[in-house]
């Protein structure tokens, strides 16, 4: 396993380094959004109309944090279980999405999609939103504002932990024969 710091917008080079278990410290600008803001990310897209952000690159977070606290960009920023968002992952990676962020499993379309379209999928610590919250610099909703808390934001992050999970080669952690080797106990 190998560790990595990678700055968004990501590349083909920069995620078809990456194995299964890879550690990465990601920076640049990351983009919320969960179930609802997907639906209408790809209705978006299927009518032809543009995206509120650039896919080609981008890394997209399942989260839907907290509210900031004082002197805080934002509030608990945990990750949400990613098998609600895999109806339509596909397509959002076959527009470019070179990441997504969240917890648990992906179905065997997405991870196909990961293959097929160079990208990959991290994981972020469940229970662990406070400390994650930490690495995101900058938040602000750029679209799908009558969404509240599932609204897409726009968010800086500095050095956000993430573990590969599902690699862009169809390597997958969670189906490693001995996760004590590889170090997901």
């Amino acid at each position: 396993m190998a560790e990595y710091k990678l700055t968004t917008p990501l590349t083909d080079d920069d995620v078809i380094q990456l194995r299964a278990g890879d550690v990465v410290l990601l920076s640049g600008v990351i983009y919320s959004a969960r179930d609802a803001a997907h639906k209408k990310l790809c209705e978006l897209l299927e009518t032809g109309k543009a995206p509120p952000f650039k896919l080609q690159g981008a890394v997209i977070y399942y989260v839907d944090p907290s509210p900031a606290p004082p002197d805080r960009p934002i509030g608990s920023a945990g990750p949400t279980t990613s098998y609600r968002m895999d109806f339509f992952a596909p397509r959002v990676y076959s527009y470019g999405l070179k990441a997504s962020i969240g917890k648990g499993k992906r179905n065997g379309e997405t991870r196909k999609a990961m293959r097929d379209y160079k990208a990959v999928y991290f994981g972020a610590a469940g229970g662990a939103g406070a400390l994650l919250s930490s690495s995101i610099v900058e938040s602000q909703v750029i679209a799908f504002d009558e969404l509240g808390p599932e609204a897409i934001r726009e968010m800086k992050v500095k050095d956000f932990p993430v573990l590969v999970i599902n690699d862009a080669h169809g390597g997958e952690l969670y189906a490693a024969p001995d996760l004590k080797a590889a170090g997901a106990e």
